[in-house]
Formats: structure tokens, C-alpha cells, sequence
């Protein structure tokens, strides 16, 4: 069965999550419940906290269901 990942974006980073692969250990929501909120729809709001600490906690998620990578500004 194929599922569709979510993808959560901002000015700076995307961040994907993959349904299937998570183990609901709830690490995200626990120690950065600003970003990733259990009880609302998108429950990922980048703009709860600085990148860098997204970037810190996303790579915590023991599944790897989170992902995320840095998007870059076009040169005109």
C-alpha cells in the first residue's frame, strides 16, 4: 500500500513526514510541542520555533518518519 507523505514547508525548511515508518513515540511532540502539535490540523507549524532547533529535533525521531532539508533562495 502506497501512502502520500506530508510535506510542511516555510521560507527556510520543508520538513516530510512519513505515516507508515512512524512508531509513535511521540519525542517530537513531547520535547517541541510548538512545532509539532498533536491535537490541531497541520499539526507541523515551522514557524513555532528557529530552524535550527527543528532541524535538532527532527533528527531525534527514532523512526527516521521525519525528514527535512534546507530550501534554498533563488538567485535572480
Amino acid at each position: 500500500m502506497e501512502t502520500n507523505h506530508n510535506v510542511f514547508s516555510n521560507s527556510k525548511i520543508t520538513v516530510t513526514y512519513e505515516p507508515c515508518r512512524c512508531i509513535n513515540a511521540e519525542l517530537c511532540a513531547k520535547q517541541l510541542s510548538e512545532v509539532f502539535r498533536s491535537s490541531v490540523i497541520p499539526w507541523i507549524d515551522l514557524d513555532g520555533a528557529k530552524t535550527k532547533k527543528i532541524i535538532k529535533q527532527v533528527k531525534r525521531c527514532p523512526s527516521g518518519a521525519l525528514q527535512y532539508y534546507l530550501n534554498r533562495k533563488e538567485v535572480a
